[in-house]
């Protein structure tokens, strides 16, 4: 009996034919994202059916531990009613209004709830529906802003290399990967990359964790400085990189970019649309790693994805010229703030106080780490790295070396073997080569030991067979 038949659930998700008649319709007329629509022609599509707590269900029946939190989302983890029910509550009573000029309770209940959750004065919320959306608006609360207060040259934001920030033509342009980026082109301009904190293949200070930091920090100043203080008006990081493979930032690296930011007047901007909501086990994760920026940017976990919304929270200081005479921001979206999603993201909140899902990720971050470095013993395995619930391994070819593998490798290792095997062998997770070969994990917020050693021994099976194959 294989991994993947004793993972089968006796449940009414088993769809029987249905499910190849779906697959079917899927290659017809679905078209996925980030996804190689080829792959399917010939394969069946992956459906999933049903979630409960950390666990999913496909359209055959089989059981899988979402690794991922779909997609560092559901942190309440799946199946709750709560958030169910809240979102038919709201919409039995206003399904829809816009907050174009017009208010309705539940995003100005949400608007100050996420406030008073905000360090040092973010008190100005602008709703989105997703991250990309979020991002979009920080840059352009930030052109705007400069123009507002006499400083009309300020329009370049600086980010780091191999850093995601979202899909729209300005957080695309913002994001530091090639691959991401090259079709799209001609991009927003005045987008300016720096080195990310990978201090896996860091080849500057060696051993000196905090020299690095300051290094990769003071690149963010040599930026300006190149470009002009005069035109950088924003510089855009995520806590703790995604892609990449999970960076977290050294000792001191945020006060340092917050002193750099101060001394030009450039605007930090936190993009949290990961971090954020306890992926890092604080509602923000800037507040764990002791920094006030002036816009923090968020989505995902906000509703633990049970309806889509995305937020730009804002200092008041920025939010000021905005007050005057007849200024404005001539920028929103339909579904910015609605009342469905407001809803249930007010919900989500209440289940995050109930139940102390921040708190679980702080008490048992620690057994998260021991457990995945267990791997370390894998001649496969170079790096295990992250915080909280959100962690990358970082695959090598040789362990001494740190010699990665080259693009027919990657390509054979990540998508011809390990992103389907790990999903056969029962763990829904993340095998990515944007940068080097990393597998992403960042489980629901729920989860406890007993999840963590099932990812731990999949993971062994797995990537010992891999190794095996190379």
């Amino acid at each position: 009996m294989t991994v993947t038949e004793q993972l089968v659930d006796e449940s009414p998700t088993d769809l029987g034919g249905e499910a190849a008649r779906l697959s079917a319709s899927a290659r017809d007329h679905l078209w996925m994202h980030f996804t190689r629509m080829s792959t399917y022609q010939q394969a069946e599509v992956p459906i999933i059916t049903r979630g409960e707590g950390a666990y999913i269900w496909d359209a055959h029946g089989r059981r899988y531990l979402d690794g991922l939190a779909g997609l560092f989302v559901v942190q309440a983890g799946h199946g709750r009613r709560e958030l169910a029910e809240a979102a038919a509550r709201q919409a039995s009573e206003l399904a829809f209004f816009p907050v174009w000029s017009y208010a309705h309770p539940g995003a100005i209940r949400l608007a100050e709830r996420l406030a008073e959750a905000a360090p040092g004065d973010l008190n100005r919320v602008f709703f989105t529906t997703g991250g990309g959306e979020a991002v979009e608006t920080a840059w352009k609360v930030a052109k705007q802003y400069f123009k507002y207060t006499g400083k009309p040259m300020k329009h370049k934001v600086i980010s780091r290399a191999v850093a995601y920030h979202g899909t729209p033509h300005g957080a695309l342009s913002i994001t530091g990967i090639p691959d991401a980026k090259k079709y799209f082109e001609p991009l927003v301009p005045g987008a300016v990359k720096v080195p990310n904190t990978n201090f896996y293949r860091a080849t500057e200070h060696g051993d000196d964790l905090e020299a690095f930091g300051r290094w990769a920090a003071d690149q963010i100043e040599q930026a300006i400085l190149f470009e002009g203080p005069d035109t950088v008006a924003a510089v855009f990081l995520e806590p703790v990189q995604n892609s990449g493979g999970c960076f977290p930032p050294p000792p001191g690296y945020f006060a340092r970019v917050r002193e750099i930011c101060d001394q030009y007047d450039v605007l930090l901007v936190s993009d949290e649309v990961i971090c954020a909501f306890g992926r890092l086990g604080t509602t923000f994760a800037c507040e764990k790693l002791g920094y006030v920026p002036d816009m923090i940017t968020c989505a995902k976990g906000m509703t633990s994805g049970y309806s889509p919304i995305g937020a730009m929270i804002a200092t008041d200081r920025i939010m000021e010229p905005f007050l005057q005479g007849q200024n404005y921001f001539p920028h929103g979206y339909t579904f910015g703030g609605h009342p469905v999603s407001a809803a249930v993201a007010l919900e989500n909140l209440d289940i995050f106080d109930r139940e102390g899902l921040n708190e679980n990720v702080l008490k048992n971050e620690g057994a998260f780490r021991a457990t995945l470095e267990k791997l370390n013993d894998l001649p496969i395995v170079g790096d295990v790295r992250g915080d909280g619930y959100f962690y990358g391994i970082e695959l090598v070819k040789d362990k001494a070396t740190k010699e990665t593998f080259d693009d027919d490798e990657s390509e054979r290792l990540l998508r011809g073997f390990l992103s389907r095997a790990l999903f056969e062998n029962g763990l829904y997770c993340r095998a990515d080569d944007r940068g080097d070969p990393v597998v992403q994990l960042a489980p629901p917020l729920i989860c406890d030991q007993s999840h963590f050693d099932e990812i731990e021994q999949i993971l062994r099976a797995t990537l010992t067979e891999a190794w095996s194959r190379l």
